[in-house]
């Protein structure tokens, strides 16, 4: 089941052509990933990373910039898993405007880590349980 957010693409995102900044685009992709996490698993990202020292960092990124995210455009996520491997998970991103036109596509890996020493580590079962609730196929 797939993950719905959104958020309207503000005027410090952009850039000299008016549209979107890549790395802002990045940035609005991991503000909603932190936001998955609560309805996903049940808990909020900033208390996974102070409290329970776990995190879940990039490793890999695959992205499709298929057309401009343009200033005041609201930005439907949608946000799944694609698999949940024993240290790692896939996330995929889908990005529509406010038309339903499909404006942005990732697929993110990311790795369960120890935010104290920054090692992989096995995947919480209370959290692999959550993102597997979440595992959809395109």
């Amino acid at each position: 089941m797939a993950v719905k957010l959104q958020r309207r693409v503000d005027y410090p995102m952009l850039d000299t052509a008016n549209i979107a900044y890549f790395p802002r685009i990045y940035d609005l992709a991991h503000r909603f990933f932190e936001e998955c996490w609560e309805e996903m698993c049940g808990i909020s990202y900033p208390e996974m990373i102070n409290d329970k020292k776990i995190g879940f960092p990039i490793v890999h990124i695959e992205t499709d910039f298929i057309s401009p995210l343009r200033y005041g455009d609201i930005i439907h996520a949608t946000i799944w898993i694609e698999k949940v491997g024993t240290k790692s998970c896939t996330w995929a991103y889908r990005f529509h405007n406010q038309n339903n036109e499909l404006l942005w596509s990732s697929s993110q890996v990311t790795v369960c880590v120890n935010m104290d020493t920054l090692e992989s580590v096995v995947i919480p079962s209370w959290l692999s349980k959550g993102l597997e609730n979440h595992i959809q196929s395109e």
